[in-house]
């Protein structure tokens, strides 16, 4: 097996690795490729147990086998992103997870001064987007908060009508109980 820009001949396990990347690269809702350069075992085991409460996946990945995946499967973008270490959190199920709990992570340890972890790039629905958009992406309030304030919306019409027209069978009632009360004083 050859990628297109690589001219060696890989190995059989790496070709196993390539074809596993290349499925979750094709597969991903949501991913984020990190820089973990000094972070501590507590930290990563800590950020580790975090991603899987979220249905995140998380790997630490080789450069030079993300490159072949991402090329085989026509994925521009990263290639100048994977210098250094790099780690892969992914999501197949949720967009914005694997950007959110990266982001808050970073942002609950101070590690993005330090330098120990930081984001490289992102994947939307297998669109590349930079370090600056994976932040933005974290920045957006929770699928089910944006599900509340849609319908929230949306039933305030509706609310508002029900105010107006119980208010106009109000009117009559008030008008007929303050005769009635004159009437019997």
């Amino acid at each position: 097996m050859l990628s297109a820009k690589h001219d060696k001949p890989i190995s059989d396990k790496k070709k196993a690795i390539v074809a596993e990347l290349e499925s979750e690269l094709k597969d991903a809702k949501g991913a984020v490729f990190t820089s973990f350069k000094g972070l501590t075992v507590a930290m990563d085991t800590d950020l580790r147990r975090q991603l899987r409460a979220a249905g995140v996946s998380y790997k630490v990945v080789k450069n030079t086998m993300v490159r072949i995946a991402a090329d085989n499967i026509n994925l521009s973008g990263i290639d100048s992103h994977l210098e250094g270490t790099t780690a892969f959190a992914f999501s197949k199920d949720d967009a914005v997870a694997p950007a959110k709990v990266i982001c808050d992570f970073i942002k609950k340890n101070r590690l993005e001064d330090a330098g120990i972890l930081t984001v490289k790039v992102g994947l939307v629905e297998g669109k590349v987007i930079d370090a600056n958009g994976v932040k933005a992406l974290a920045a957006l309030p929770s699928k089910e908060v944006l599900i509340a304030k849609l319908l929230g919306t949306m039933q305030a019409p509706i609310a508002n009508t029900v105010g107006v027209l119980s208010g106009i069978l109000r009117k009559p009632l008030y008008v007929l109980n303050a005769i009635a009360e004159k009437k019997s004083a």
